[in-house]
């Protein structure tokens, strides 16, 4: 039998997160989101197992099984412009070093996904093997886009977090970043101006967004699809679990090497990725500033320094 509204719980953590992101939005969202699984499960005839908790950050993970009785998952997530696309990302792979999307309902944000492993992310194995495991998952993801795709370009995205950095250099508990902070954007506006490759890329590559699945030994999750160059999304995975650097002998120099050691693995012009993880990492440690989640804005923006 299909779940009725109300019969599940939803997640603290994605309660906290969706109230703190966006507001009324995110709570008129969490409102209907009882409504929302109720609807597609008796759309597609699922049958709700149970909800994964925590689960995502911002989705809602139900662990579902389908009329043959083969497991899936129903993720539920706000439409954002990061988001709205997943669905024509992971139609795109077709399950080629992804994970396999089953149906979908793109302007509810409701997506019918392959059942992998969610308890055994990339994470879970030691941080050498797992960055050799995530580079050669990523060059498999980096494919041509199709023609007429909806994705947004990385000049555009980095459009955007330019202007989301701009205003955050500005606030009174940032005045001490502003010079790293010019530093990258004076960086970014650089290699937007050389930018010319044109791939498909996940645009929120990291080990968590990495599952351990039953048809091949890891499957990416969680894309925020765009086009571009390949050393934008390297960059994400460049600054990830940053925690294990800031204990290591020699932090600075251990950052660099990493980066070097991505670039070589991928054939990616070490300059552009230094560049884009400047970048992406001052404004991720910014957000985190505005939030105030200071102890990630510290851990970002030290990171950030010592490239």
């Amino acid at each position: 039998m299909s779940p009725v509204p109300g019969q599940f719980t939803i997640p603290e953590r994605l309660t906290a997160t969706a109230l703190a992101t966006a507001g009324a939005a995110g709570e008129a969202w969490l409102s209907a989101l009882p409504e929302t699984v109720h609807e597609h499960t008796a759309r597609w005839n699922l049958t709700l197992e149970r909800i994964a908790d925590p689960g995502g950050r911002l989705s809602l993970i139900a662990y579902v099984r389908r009329p043959d009785d083969s497991l899936a998952v129903l993720k539920a997530q706000p439409v954002t412009p990061a988001t709205a696309y997943e669905h024509a990302a992971l139609r795109h792979w077709a399950g080629r070093s992804a994970v396999l999307l089953l149906d979908a309902d793109p302007a509810a944000g409701v997506l019918l996904l392959e059942r992998l492993h969610g308890d055994i992310p990339l994470r879970s194995l030691a941080e050498a093997k797992a960055m050799v495991e995530a580079t050669s998952l990523l060059q498999r993801l980096w494919v041509p886009p199709a023609e007429g795709n909806p994705f947004s370009s990385v000049a555009e995205r980095a459009g955007e977090q330019t202007a989301e950095l701009r205003r955050r250099r500005d606030l009174p508990v940032a005045v001490d970043t502003r010079p790293l902070v010019d530093e990258a954007l004076e960086t970014a506006a650089g290699l937007l101006a050389g930018e010319s490759e044109h791939l498909l890329l996940h645009g929120d590559f990291h080990h968590g967004n990495v599952l351990a699945a039953d048809r091949a030994p890891w499957l990416a999750v969680n894309p925020e699809p765009l086009v571009g160059e390949r050393a934008w999304d390297l960059a994400w995975l460049a600054q990830d679990r940053m925690d294990t650097l800031v204990g290591s002998p020699g932090p600075r120099a251990a950052a660099r090497r990493r980066l070097h050691q991505l670039a070589d693995a991928v054939e990616v012009d070490h300059e552009r990725l230094r560049g884009w993880t400047l970048f992406r990492t001052v404004g991720a440690g910014l957000r985190s500033l505005e939030h105030g989640d200071t102890a990630s804005a510290e851990l970002y923006l030290e990171f950030a320094s010592w490239l």
